[in-house]
């Protein structure tokens, strides 16, 4: 792979600083809560365990190149598919559909994507999965709660499929002079995106004061968003060279994929209080499910793919 010295130069960059987090995590402990009785402490270490597992899991994915890239989103995507429609509304005429949306769109959307059938993974969801799915449950069962229960599959579909797709699509842009290193694209994208939530959270710890929207997600505040943006797109931007983007474009582009990120977590949460839990699923200790670490990305991926598509792609 000819971007495989500057992916391992940036998987390298990560692994230092989970090596740093552990070490600082596991003083904390050893100094402030040797009994292991801080909540606090106990769930930063956790998250820092399921970093490690998940960094491991995306390393082994690029290494491997597309095929690995792909398969592992569209493992992602059945996870996540699974965990959004286990808070849905459901009836038994639904089971059709349900079943179509897991072993017939997540695999026909991946198989576009890994056949570079660009014109058809682009609308084959929110045009024919939107429009033919309905009429599955339309045909087999009941009205009651109709709209409701089309809807949240519908959106399903969009969020755990189409937009995370994305990712991996990443991979059939055509970008003049940045031939066999696309993956280096996913590689940064994620890892601005994931380190903006992580200095979100960091920032709004040390200095929030100012809650954004605290019926929603009462730890998010003005001064860790703006805060965690701007410090994550310089990290992201002193990266510019691992990109087809200039200094300039590379800041540009961070500070909307921490934006987009923010907004995804921001729905996404909006989505769990209206259905009464606290995170998607239990699968990530200390992260929650796979919707829970994949929801910032789920905004970013789709507007950064078009955006990297139109102004750099041929």
């Amino acid at each position: 792979m000819t971007e495989a010295p500057h992916l391992i130069l940036l998987l390298m960059g990560v692994a230092g600083v989970l090596v740093l987090a552990t070490v600082v995590g596991q003083a904390l402990q050893l100094r402030l809560d040797p009994r292991g009785t801080n909540p606090v402490l106990q769930n930063l270490n956790a998250r820092i365990t399921a970093w490690w597992g998940m960094v491991a899991l995306l390393s082994i994915a690029f290494l491997a190149g597309r095929a690995g890239v792909i398969l592992l989103f569209a493992l992602l995507s059945f996870a996540a598919l699974r965990e959004f429609l286990s808070l849905t509304a459901k009836h038994a005429a639904d089971h059709w559909s349900l079943a179509a949306s897991f072993f017939v769109i997540l695999p026909v959307q991946y198989w576009l994507i890994w056949t570079n059938w660009t014109g058809m993974y682009a609308v084959f969801i929110p045009v024919y999965a939107f429009l033919l799915l309905p009429v599955v449950s339309a045909l087999h069962g009941t009205t009651k709660h109709f709209l409701v229960r089309v809807a949240e599959t519908q959106w399903a579909l969009m969020i755990c499929i189409f937009c995370i797709s994305h990712v991996p699509a990443l991979l059939t842009l055509d970008i003049p002079g940045f031939e066999g290193r696309n993956v280096m694209l996913i590689a940064w994208m994620i890892f601005v995106v994931q380190l903006s939530d992580v200095l979100q959270y960091v920032w709004g710890k040390l200095i929030g004061r100012h809650k954004l929207a605290p019926n929603l997600s009462p730890s998010k505040t003005w001064e860790g968003l703006i805060g965690g943006a701007l410090s994550a797109s310089l990290i992201g931007a002193s990266l510019w060279w691992m990109t087809p983007f200039s200094l300039t474009e590379a800041a540009g582009l961070c500070l909307i994929l921490t934006a987009m990120g923010f907004f995804g977590g921001l729905v996404m949460s909006a989505i769990k209080r209206d259905k009464g839990v606290k995170d998607w699923g239990h699968q990530i200790a200390g992260h929650g499910g796979f919707i829970d670490r994949l929801d910032s990305v789920i905004f970013a991926a789709p507007i950064f793919f078009h955006l990297t598509n139109y102004g750099y792609a041929v």
